[in-house]
């Protein structure tokens, strides 16, 4: 690996698949610091200005029109026979996809989002991309724009993806099934004590963290009002991501509230706040649930982006690690009745650590490795 190009292709679209990227890049320079390793935001302006422009029509539709969104989410995932969304993706976008390339002579092309798959995969197929084509798949489930014959390795969460990309033709020794990747420090242990201290909170009231994912979306707000209709008293922690106007609004309904509410930015120290947390609160964002799974933290999912996320609340729901509140005025009561039943909590932490996949990112990397080295690509 010493002598290769690594280019690692993201996506600001949420912060997930750039943590993701993000994981599999420091794993990898860990283990080969001598290789040559860059991560790009392929929906960036300075990437691509079409991609900045598609990027915020998307966080758009996001805001003003969900069901429109889950309307195209669905329309995509049938097969439809020639002209598609993942075509149009792909012409859009394979210059400046090229370009990239060409610009870091990658090696190895590793894309933690479908728009920048479509664009490379194109360009494989046509013979103007040589380079190990990796695809890791952020979510937990398989939508139809990240299946690409000329992808050469896909990773995915669970075994259930992997039959599915079977199911839709992808050749079964071309998938992994390793999790999704995250960061180092959620394998850590951590002492819940110390970091009472460290927060100055009390350890015989239940702490609750609240998260809205990177862009702040989610019903951060709500979930706070449900929780002050609580009679229990609680200690909540709130992750407002880079949205500053819900950071300030948040902080002043905290100066009224009768519950204790501590308000973080985009917080560099989620691991510490979901080790001393008793139960999370959060839309379901897909990296924020594995990172909650390796720390067993039991979960309280609601206000999902229509189509993957809402699919991300069935499946960690269906594994028993998380609560999917599909009725949002049901929130606080569930969670009083969780926290009135220890067991049940136990038996949540209990789940998760059955589910919890924390190397998933050194065994992308150790996989891209062997296969690069079968194929004859790398010289260690």
């Amino acid at each position: 690996m010493h002598n290769k190009n690594v280019l690692i292709i993201t996506a600001s679209i949420g912060s997930g698949h750039n943590k993701a990227a993000e994981a599999i890049s420091n794993e990898m320079k860990a283990k080969y610091p001598a290789a040559s390793i860059h991560t790009v935001d392929f929906m960036s302006t300075k990437t691509a200005y079409l991609n900045g422009l598609l990027k915020e029509i998307y966080l758009k539709m996001l805001d003003f029109i969900p069901n429109l969104y889950e309307f195209l989410y669905n329309f995509t995932a049938g097969r439809l026979p020639g002209f598609s969304v993942q075509s149009l993706l792909a012409m859009a976008m394979k210059r400046n996809m090229e370009g990239l390339i060409r610009q870091y002579e990658a090696d190895i092309v590793i894309c933690t989002h479908p728009f920048p798959c479509a664009a490379a995969s194109s360009l494989k197929k046509s013979g103007r991309l040589e380079a190990l084509l990796v695809g890791v798949i952020t979510d937990f489930s398989v939508h139809q724009m990240w299946v690409y014959e000329n992808i050469e390795l896909y990773f995915v969460a669970h075994q259930a993806m992997r039959e599915d990309l079977i199911r839709r033709g992808i050749v079964a020794e071309r998938i992994r099934v390793t999790g999704i990747p995250i960061a180092r420090v959620f394998s850590s242990e951590y002492n819940r004590q110390d970091l009472l201290g460290k927060f100055n909170l009390e350890p015989d009231l239940p702490v609750i963290l609240i998260m809205g994912g990177g862009l702040g979306l989610g019903g951060v707000k709500f979930a706070l009002h449900q929780l002050e209709d609580l009679a229990m008293r609680l200690q909540i922690l709130v992750v407002t991501g880079t949205n500053a106007a819900l950071w300030s609004e948040i902080n002043e309904y905290a100066a009224g509230s009768k519950q204790r509410v501590e308000v973080w930015g985009y917080s560099n120290n989620v691991e510490e706040l979901m080790a001393v947390a008793t139960c999370l609160i959060s839309k379901p964002g897909a990296l924020t649930i594995c990172e909650a799974l390796a720390m067993e933290l039991p979960m309280l999912l609601h206000e999902p982006i229509p189509g993957p996320e809402t699919e991300n609340a069935v499946y960690v729901a269906g594994n028993g690690a998380a609560v999917w509140i599909q009725d949002n005025e049901k929130l606080g009561q569930t969670l009083g009745q969780i926290l009135s039943k220890p067991s049940e909590l136990a038996n949540m932490r209990r789940q998760a650590g059955r589910c919890k996949r924390p190397q998933a990112a050194g065994d992308i990397v150790d996989a891209i490795v062997a296969y690069a080295n079968a194929q004859g690509l790398v010289n260690k």
